[in-house]
């Protein structure tokens, strides 16, 4: 995954250190060597995280972080402060100031890659629901304006796992200084209870247990659809790095270190009940205001006016962001004769069943819309050539294993669907053009007997050849 990093740092060999080492690691380096500059460039070259020095001249990291988390253009950022600064009201000053995070130098390897990784994850979702916000203000749907930093972090309701009692009354203690409902469980199966009938804000969890393994929890609530949003909270020893790191790729979003500080503590839930409050108020703004106006009433996916504004914003920011995408089209093979056999009603049921296999493989932050009649459209973003052909076979493959349940006498009917691809690297294509070629495939594919992949510059694809991957990718 890539990603596009500022380096914030006055003393030369500090950014070189770190430039090299996130450079190694396939990111897009940045850099500035003072506060006024690195303002300048996270307006001018919208980067996906920053890391910020604290101790700089003229203006030192907190005021730059506050400075950034106050403009609505730059606050939806992750920050991370890399400095020399070990206090814990350091860190506690730096998170207040809207960093997402305060790793002290010399910086170790392991934690700073690790929560790349998760804020990259984080801000592309964030994103996404700006992205669709702007494209609703253009469609003339007025938006609320949403901040940051605007968000209540009172009253949140918090679940603790932990196994040890003095801890987990510490943490509970702490958390009602801000109003929070809080509830403590000892293991996973009462947690796991508790979030079934509970909205959560913030789940805490031990890594430290005797009788459970943490990592394990983590992953059950991230692949929880109930779940899946609410933000991860790890509390863990300083020889648990590894863990705290396989934890933050794995899905949790934040971490804090015993003997756990109250002030501290406070400050990191504070953060993650605000990033959560501010994606759902992304999320719901979006949702509000767009529902009917560019959703297709049958399938609930996007349709055809919503698709072209979005995608020609996504085309037009590909070139400066350099990151590649994918447009497939899709088209249901046969499909007039279903309707001509089976009858409308069971049309408007294969449809349904089609875009809901489809939105089930696909990530948060691709885009899929309903064109019109059994056309279809997917944009993946942020993707490889080898990726996209992946995905494409995949998806043809979801709609052409598994018969599509139907009300008419015959229960079951077998689907296929053709797709045409058509990947962008660094070409600067519009809209029409980016369809046309997609769609030039997709004739391609159906001429050449259907239930097929065809791609610009590659041709028909091979089933055969992503076999492999698909098995491994199971296993």
């Amino acid at each position: 995954m890539s990603a596009r990093i500022l380096v914030v740092d006055d003393i030369l060999p500090n950014v070189k250190l770190l430039e090299a080492k996130l450079t190694n690691e396939y990111y897009d380096v940045i850099t500035a060597s003072n506060g006024k500059e690195a303002l300048e460039k996270a307006v001018q070259d919208a980067p996906d995280i920053i890391l910020l020095d604290v101790m700089m001249p003229e203006m030192d990291g907190f005021e730059v972080c506050r400075r950034l988390k106050e403009n609505p253009v730059t606050s939806h950022i992750p920050v991370v402060m890399v400095t020399a600064l070990t206090d814990t009201s350091d860190r506690v000053r730096g998170l207040e100031s809207g960093a997402d995070d305060f790793l002290c130098k010399p910086v170790n390897d392991v934690a700073l890659m690790a929560r790349v990784r998760s804020l990259v994850r984080l801000k592309m979702t964030i994103d996404e629901w700006r992205s669709r916000e702007t494209t609703a203000n253009t469609l003339g749907v007025m938006q609320e304006n949403t901040h940051v930093m605007s968000q209540a972090v009172e009253n949140a309701n918090v679940l603790i796992i932990e196994d040890q009692t003095f801890e987990a009354r510490k943490c509970l203690e702490t958390l009602q200084h801000d109003h929070h409902n809080v509830f403590s469980v000892e293991n996973g199966v009462l947690a796991m209870e508790r979030a079934a009938i509970t909205d959560l804000d913030l789940i805490v969890i031990s890594l430290n247990m005797i009788d459970e393994d943490g990592l394990r929890l983590v992953s059950h609530f991230k692949s929880n659809e109930r779940t899946r949003s609410v933000p991860i909270l790890m509390v863990a020893n300083e020889q648990d790095m590894h863990a705290v790191a396989r934890g933050l790729e794995i899905g949790a979003h934040d971490y804090i270190l015993r003997p756990v500080d109250r002030n501290e503590l406070l400050a990191r839930v504070r953060t993650q009940v605000r990033r959560k409050r501010f994606q759902e108020k992304l999320r719901n703004n979006y949702e509000t205001s767009l529902s009917m106006a560019l959703t297709d009433t049958l399938t609930g996916l996007f349709n055809r006016r919503y698709m072209n504004v979005h995608l020609e914003k996504i085309l037009q920011e590909a070139p400066e962001s350099r990151k590649p995408l994918a447009v497939l089209m899709f088209d249901i093979d046969n499909f007039k004769s279903v309707n001509d056999t089976h009858g409308h009603a069971v049309g408007d049921e294969i449809l349904k069943v089609f875009s809901h296999r489809l939105q089930q493989r696909l990530r948060s932050f691709d885009l899929l819309a309903r064109m019109g009649g059994e056309e279809f459209v997917a944009v993946l973003i942020d993707i490889p050539f080898e990726k996209a052909c992946y995905v494409s076979e995949r998806l043809r493959t979801c709609i052409a294993k598994d018969p599509f349940p139907v009300s008419s006498d015959v229960e079951k009917l077998s689907i296929t669907t053709s797709i045409g691809g058509f990947w962008i690297s660094d070409e600067n294509v519009d809209v029409e053009e980016a369809l046309k070629r997609a769609d030039d495939c997709l004739y391609e594919a159906k001429n050449s007997g259907r239930n097929a992949v065809v791609f610009v510059d590659k041709g028909k694809l091979n089933p055969d050849d992503y076999k492999e991957e698909e098995r491994s990718r199971n296993s």
